[in-house]
């Protein structure tokens, strides 16, 4: 049984893929969804029964916005821990958990089945199996090479806008290094 969990790194790079949304919206596939990509399958609240549009209080939806994460993510990392049968280095269970807490196919997933038989490229190469909708490729990709060579991905988290109709306004309002997140989750 793995005993890992997140690292500081792959809890940041999952949340510069996320981004964060401090009100609920409409992901590219529909499904309502808050914060830093939590949905109603993780469990509460539930973005479908929030309040619509921009909090007034950017600060306390931030700080709620991190709680939500900090109570989701050891969900994702117990199934990465439930599916994979092989011992795993950091970087690569990093990896995992940032798939599957955008999939939650974990389990299912061909690169879970190639990854438990010994089949590392396999693995590997069954990233790219998961690239729907499109705009998900840069990410696959990012999970792929984090997964294949230990190569984090750099740069901001955004957080975005969002109108009351649930649509993300692609303009950030701030943008957050890993210290503040870090800081964040703390």
């Amino acid at each position: 049984m793995l005993d890992l969990t997140t690292s500081p790194r792959g809890i940041f790079a999952l949340a510069l893929h996320e981004g964060v949304v401090p009100g609920p919206y409409l992901d590219s596939v529909r499904v309502w969804t808050y914060g830093i990509g939590h949905t109603a399958a993780a469990g509460g609240p539930d973005p479908f029964l929030m309040p619509r549009g921009m909090p007034a209080d950017l600060e306390a939806a931030l700080a709620n916005v991190f709680a939500v994460f900090r109570r989701d993510l050891p969900k994702y990392e117990a199934g990465v821990r439930a599916a994979v049968k092989v011992p795993l280095q950091q970087h690569e269970f990093d990896a995992l958990v940032s798939f599957h807490y955008n999939t939650g196919a974990i389990a299912r997933a061909n690169l879970t089945s190639r990854l438990n038989a010994g089949d590392r490229v396999g693995a590997a190469a069954g990233f790219m199996g998961w690239v729907k909708p499109p705009e998900i490729r840069k990410r696959r990709e990012a999970e792929q090479r984090l997964f294949r060579t230990g190569t984090y991905p750099a740069g901001k988290v955004s957080v975005w806008q969002v109108d009351a109709r649930g649509r993300v306004i692609w303009r950030p309002i701030r943008q957050l290094t890993e210290a503040d997140v870090l800081r964040a989750l703390k």
